[in-house]
């Protein structure tokens, strides 16, 4: 006795389908909103500035010393106050070559204002429009550092520090957050989970506290003759 054919359901069909679309587009969705997350912006540009690293740089010496920063980190102020006028005479004597990423981990830390963003993106314009006025800039900024958990400096105030360092150009750039993503971007680019992270000839300075760091730095930047 031949069998009955049975015949296609197709509600259950038609729902199957609709849910196959429906994952298809939340998959999307998802693959947006990551890429969102992670999306860098424009790359700044300038004779200093190497776009795909985002490192900022001055010398051109065999020795390299990166240093990722955050303008919102006191521990980076620290670094700066100890290590910076070492670190640009030597560069300025093409001893070493020093690579600065203003990067931007401590966004939470200003009151919803995304200070460290807003100030990475601040060296980046005028690492873009004046370059040698750079490292200055950002001896300014950290002379001028806010607290953490304060709302941070204005973008009118950064540019008028830019202004005051000889920036003028930079105001333009930093109003219209152009590179306001970059530093989050660089950070995650980079796998940056503290700061001051310190690179040294390739190399991650590891310590158990920021003196011991400091130490190594120290001992590293008196073998550059």
């Amino acid at each position: 006795m031949a069998q009955a054919q049975s015949k296609p359901n197709w509600f259950v069909i038609g729902i199957s389908a609709a849910v196959v679309v429906v994952l298809i587009a939340l998959g999307a969705v998802v693959v947006w909103m990551n890429n969102r997350a992670t999306d860098a912006g424009p790359a700044p540009k300038g004779a200093i500035i190497n776009s795909d690293t985002g490192a900022i740089t001055f010398g051109k010496g065999d020795k390299v010393i990166d240093t990722y920063i955050d303008l919102m980190c006191p521990a980076c102020n620290a670094f700066e106050q100890t290590f910076s006028e070492q670190l640009t005479t030597l560069a300025g004597e093409d001893k070493i070559t020093l690579n600065v990423h203003p990067i931007a981990i401590l966004d939470r830390f200003s009151a919803g204002t995304n200070y460290s963003s807003r100030a990475a993106a601040a060296v980046y314009a005028v690492a873009e429009t004046a370059p040698d006025k750079t490292l200055e800039f950002i001896k300014l900024l950290y002379a001028n550092q806010p607290k953490e958990n304060s709302t941070g400096l204005t973008d009118e105030q950064l540019t008028a520090y830019a202004k005051q360092v000889g920036a003028d150009k930079a105001g333009a750039i930093i109003a219209d957050g152009k590179y306001l993503k970059y530093g989050v971007a660089q950070a995650q680019a980079h796998n940056i989970q503290g700061t001051p992270t310190i690179e040294l000839d390739g190399k991650t300075v590891e310590g158990q506290s920021l003196q011991e760091m400091f130490t190594k730095v120290d001992a590293w930047i008196k073998t550059i003759k």
